[in-house]
């Protein structure tokens, strides 16, 4: 399987302009059966790299999923991570903010969530709502109690960016490796897909007249998205654009992404020491004596 992270990379510095960026890419996989062959071995290997995460105990992975409705976020959280020890990884998703929450700062809430060193945390949308949703319905930050002269339209985006990559950059240096999705839907596979969730009645629950209704936003939303996309990938914390008109080659490639971020880790299992040996043979000792 061939797949160079790279050409789903936003590089720092660089202006997204999202219909350059391609929604379809050519398949990795040539039949419905490689398809299941290839994740499974990703998932495979994914779980004992998991493993060894958990025993260095030296690093946290911090994955983060933004999309578009019907992009496929929960299906590919669902499916890459489906050989993870549920007891190393933790998944959050970030909906509407509750009263407390609006009386801390926009990262507050994210921020308690982060997962432990040795574990995986998965944000199904995340802190970066609050320059998508946020900036496309401004109404959402007059009801978010700033004082009246930090709520700049002009200014305050810029702001936002600069809080979440200073935040970022804190959490590598204290470990916290962070890879971010951008699963690139077009409008009309998402027409597809709306319409499949109204005419099978299994996935009726799936839909509601709020995302009809989100639906009518698509330009302004991929204006938001550009800006944050160019503003936050970094070379430590870098956005991909993953192409996700084909669900199954969505998640390849991002099981693939996730893969090379845990093998650039470096991990290796903690080494005995003579003390530490001298310590396991006298239990062995007590064990056969008993």
């Amino acid at each position: 399987m061939k797949i160079n992270a790279k050409d789903f990379q936003v590089r720092e510095g660089d202006r997204v302009k999202l219909k350059k960026w391609p929604t379809l890419a050519k398949p990795v996989y040539k039949s419905k059966d490689q398809y299941q062959q290839l994740l499974a071995a990703q998932v495979e290997e994914l779980s004992a790299l998991q493993q060894l995460l958990y025993a260095s105990n030296r690093h946290a992975v911090l994955l983060i999923f933004q999309a578009m409705d019907a992009a496929g976020k929960d299906g590919a959280i669902r499916h890459v991570m489906s050989g993870i020890n549920p007891q190393g990884c933790q998944v959050f998703s970030f909906k509407h903010p509750s009263a407390t929450e609006l009386e801390h700062d926009f990262l507050w809430r994210t921020t308690q969530s982060l997962p432990e060193r040795g574990r995986i945390g998965i944000f199904n949308r995340s802190y970066y709502e609050e320059v998508l949703i946020v900036r496309v319905h401004p109404e959402i930050l007059l009801g978010q109690g700033l004082p009246d002269g930090l709520v700049d339209k002009k200014t305050i985006w810029k702001e936002r960016y600069r809080s979440i990559v200073d935040l970022e950059n804190h959490l590598h240096r204290n470990g916290t490796r962070i890879v971010k999705f951008f699963l690139h839907l077009s409008q009309e596979e998402q027409r597809k897909r709306f319409l499949e969730r109204i005419d099978e009645p299994e996935k009726n629950w799936k839909f509601s007249q709020a995302d009809m209704e989100e639906r009518k936003f698509w330009n302004p939303y991929m204006r938001a998205y550009e800006d944050c996309l160019s503003a936050t990938s970094t070379r430590i914390a870098p956005w991909y654009v993953v192409p996700a008109d084909d669900k199954e080659n969505a998640r390849l490639i991002i099981s693939h992404i996730v893969l090379d971020t845990f093998k650039a880790l470096k991990m290796r299992y903690p080494e005995t020491d003579a003390k530490r040996r001298e310590e396991l043979q006298s239990i062995r000792q007590q064990l056969l004596e008993t």
